[in-house]
C-alpha cells in the first residue's frame, strides 16, 4: 500500500517545555502518549499512544474498572472526574482505591477535552 507511513502505536514528537521523564505521561498538541525516554524540552521524543500504564492519580478519589480518566495538563494527575479544564485520555482498566496514588489505565492516543466529550454524550 502506497499510502502506509507507520503503525502509528508510537509517535516521535518535540519534548515539551520542561522535557520529558521515561514512562510519565504528556499531551503534546492534541497527541497524549508516555515517553519512551527523558529528553529536555524541544529535543524529540517517542511517545506511546496506546497501551495500558500505571500512572499517577488525584489520590483523593477511587477508581472503578471502565471509569473515563481525564489528565489536567499542569500536574499531569488522571482523575475520573470530567471538568471543563481536563482532557479525556483513557479509561480505568481495574478499580484504584481512594489514596493509592497511582492506577491503570488504557490510553486512548488522543486528547479530547472533557467538555466536547460531554456534548457528543448529550450531557
Amino acid at each position: 500500500m502506497q499510502t502506509f507511513i507507520q503503525n502509528g502505536d508510537c509517535l516521535t514528537v518535540p519534548a515539551p517545555a520542561g522535557g520529558t521523564r521515561s514512562g510519565e505521561l504528556y499531551k503534546v498538541g492534541a497527541i497524549i502518549g508516555v515517553a519512551a525516554t527523558t529528553e529536555p524540552a524541544g529535543a524529540l521524543v517517542v511517545l506511546k499512544l496506546g497501551g495500558v500504564f500505571k500512572l499517577p492519580k488525584l489520590a483523593a478519589e477511587s477508581w472503578a474498572m471502565g471509569d473515563r480518566l481525564y489528565m489536567d495538563v499542569a500536574t499531569r494527575l488522571l482523575t475520573n472526574t470530567p471538568l471543563a479544564s481536563l482532557v479525556l485520555v483513557g479509561m480505568a482498566t481495574e478499580p484504584a482505591p481512594n489514596q493509592a496514588g497511582a492506577g491503570v489505565c488504557r490510553l486512548n492516543g488522543i486528547a479530547a477535552p472533557a467538555e466536547i466529550e460531554a456534548q457528543l454524550e448529550g450531557k
